[in-house]
Order: C-alpha cells, then sequence, then structure tokens
C-alpha cells in the first residue's frame, strides 16, 4: 500500500485510525543518536488536537513508545519502531460510511480499490496517520542537527489572510499564536476567519511554508531522484495538500528570466546567491541556500453541514452529515507534519550523499 518512504533513511507507518495504535518503523537512523521518547514526544505534542479555540475539543493524548532501536539513551543501528495508541473513540458515527461515502474523504476511492477495508474514522486514510510522520520526523530532526541543519515551519495563509514578510529569525516566534503564524496581526485575523467558519458548520483551507537553514550544498540524485523532486512526493502524500511549490513556485511562470534568476557572487572566497527565487535547490541537488517549501492544504472535509452523496448498496442519492468533533481548519496542526516530511527527505538525502556517516554518529 506505499507505506514506506525513503531510501537509506526509511520511514514505514502502520495502523488505522479507529485500530488498537498506530506507529512507525525508522530505518536506516545510524547509530549513536542520542534519542528519547521526550524528544519524540515534544513534536508529537505539536501535533495534538485540543491546543487552541481553532482545533477540535477531541482528546487524544497520543504518548509515543519507543519498543527498539534504542539503548541506554542511543539509538543502536537497528529498526526504530514506535507505537501509539489510539485510546479515545466513537467508531459509531462512521457506521453510515460503510454505504455512504463523505464527500472530500476517501471512503470512495478506498471501497472501489479495495472492496473491504477500514472506513472507522477514515482507517488508513486518515489524519491520526500522520503521528507516525511526526514520529519519524522527530528522529530525522535529531539526526540533522548533528550537521546543523534547522526545519521551521509556519502558517502563511488561511481563508484568504496572508502573513506579511516574515524574516527567518522570526519563524520560531509562530508558536506563539493560536495558528502557528508568525506574523501577529495576520494570526488574528485567520483565528477570526476559522471560527466564522466554524459557526457556519463549514471549514477552510491555507498555506503552510517550510523552511530548511543550514542545508549543506550537494544534496540531490539526478535525473529522477531530485532532491526538489523527492520534497514535492513528500508533501504531496500528505493526505490534505492539494499542491506544492519550492521557491518562487508558480509565482516564476509570471516573472522574467532575468527577474527570476538568482545572481552568483563571491562572499569570503564562497559563491553566494543574491536571491533565493529556486528555494535553494538547482538542477535537483541544494545549493545550500534555505529550502523553502509552500504546500496548499485544503478545507478540512469533515463539516457539520449536509452535504450531496449517493448510498452505494441502494444505489440511489442521498444526503450525509459528519457527526463528531472535528477541526474547522487543519493548518496550524500539519505544520509539524510538513515540518516531519521535508525531515525525513534531507536526512535520507544526507545519508545517500555521504554527508552523515549511515553507520554509526560517532568515530570509534
Amino acid at each position: 500500500m506505499g507505506s514506506s518512504f525513503g531510501r537509506c533513511f526509511r520511514l514505514t507507518t502502520f495502523g488505522e485510525s479507529h485500530g488498537r495504535a498506530v506507529g512507525a518503523v525508522v530505518e536506516g537512523c545510524p547509530a549513536g543518536l542520542e534519542l528519547s521518547e521526550r524528544d519524540v514526544q515534544a513534536e508529537l505534542d505539536r501535533r495534538r488536537p485540543g491546543q487552541s479555540a481553532v482545533t477540535t475539543r477531541r482528546a487524544e493524548e497520543d504518548r509515543v513508545e519507543i519498543l527498539s532501536g534504542v539503548f541506554e539513551g542511543r539509538t543502536t543501528g537497528a529498526p526504530i519502531a514506535m507505537v501509539v495508541y489510539n485510546r479515545s473513540f466513537n467508531s459509531a458515527p462512521y457506521e453510515v460510511v460503510r454505504r455512504v461515502p463523505r464527500p472530500g474523504h476517501a471512503d470512495l476511492s478506498y471501497r472501489l480499490k479495495y472492496g473491504h477495508w477500514d472506513y472507522r474514522g477514515g482507517g488508513r486514510a486518515s489524519g491520526r496517520e500522520t503521528i507516525a510522520r511526526v514520529a519519524g520526523g522527530a528522529v530525522a530532526k535529531r539526526l540533522l542537527s548533528l550537521i546543523g541543519v534547522e526545519v521551521l515551519g509556519h502558517t502563511l495563509e488561511i481563508a484568504g489572510v496572508r502573513a506579511g514578510r516574515v524574516e527567518v529569525e522570526h519563524l520560531r516566534r509562530a508558536e506563539s499564536t493560536s495558528v502557528r503564524c508568525a506574523d501577529p496581526e495576520a494570526a488574528r485575523l485567520m483565528e477570526e476567519r476559522i471560527l466564522e467558519a466554524k459557526s457556519q458548520g463549514d471549514s477552510v483551507g491555507g498555506v503552510v511554508e517550510v523552511v530548511a537553514l543550514n542545508v549543506p550544498p550537494g544534496l540531490g540524485e539526478p535525473v529522477f531522484d531530485k532532491l526538489d523532486a523527492d520534497i514535492a512526493k513528500a508533501m504531496m502524500s500528505i493526505g490534505a495538500v492539494k499542491g506544492v511549490e519550492i521557491g518562487s513556485g508558480f509565482a516564476c511562470a509570471r516573472m522574467r528570466g532575468s527577474e527570476h534568476n538568482d545572481a552568483f557572487y563571491l562572499d569570503g572566497g564562497r559563491v553566494r546567491c543574491r536571491s533565493n527565487n529556486s528555494g535553494g535547490v538547482l538542477g535537483g541537488i541544494s545549493t545550500g541556500m534555505p529550502i523553502v517549501v509552500r504546500v496548499a492544504v485544503k478545507p478540512t472535509p469533515s463539516i457539520s453541514r449536509e452535504q450531496e452523496s449517493v448510498d452505494l448498496e441502494e444505489m440511489r442519492g442521498t444526503s450525509i452529515r459528519v457527526e463528531g468533533m472535528h477541526d474547522p481548519c487543519i493548518v496550524p496542526r500539519i505544520v509539524p507534519v510538513c515540518e516531519a516530511m521535508l525531515a525525513l527527505t534531507l536526512a535520507d538525502h544526507a545519508i545517500r550523499a555521504g554527508v552523515i556517516n549511515p553507520c554509526r554518529v560517532h568515530p570509534l
């Protein structure tokens, strides 16, 4: 089912939304990396619901347990297995999904492909699958920190409200707002738009921007394993993401070459770029400039408004109203997921390029 991502640093996710647990297996992490459940939990807590008025009130503790691959606080080089048990869910509202697919969800496509599938809470297609991505991304972030790479994400836009120019040094303050936006005034307006949609039984989407700092040049394997190509795949594999752009992205279609080309200059004997329209990647290879990625996140498909659908057993038109507690906007909670996928991609390419020793992080 395509449940694995990466070549040398590889993440495999497992579990369903209303099954016993969801989890991750990370292969290819070198031995000797300091890692604890606390490191992983810190990232999972950023993804957890119930953190503000703009997220669902659903209570999910999401406590991680590391089952293997870590001994005496360091990785051993063996597969790192991590699990989060599902402890708070109600499957009853999903009985209708057996026969009536929810618009915007994967219910119909899973039924058409597999016939028999776990429909409860979205099953394998649920947003809870991203728990495993964030857990794997936590390991990748720890690994990347050894070479000075930092991955930071923030909310750029929600419901048409876009943040003003945000400098890199301000990205860390995004965590202080309910919507993870580094522009306080834009954050206030975003929250208003989300609560307005919520009061109308509706939802909104937005744009997340993720930046990787201090990425060494030379990551990426042309022709089909370009760094930006793998980043795009990583982001598009997130269920709610419907578009990806790197650097100037779609804006480049409205620019001239003289505007878009990043001019080179010498800085202390090193070649640098005057601008970063390329988003830190040229020819599929990192240049040493910050990697800049933006993703379009669709409105939460679970809304309380009545929607048109089809009864697949009686083959007649009908309607469905989604019950339960759902996020009126998933953009703030998807920020750590996008960070995780970028970190996983960079860690994989750093090992492939030999920037990180694939066997151990410390010499004998």
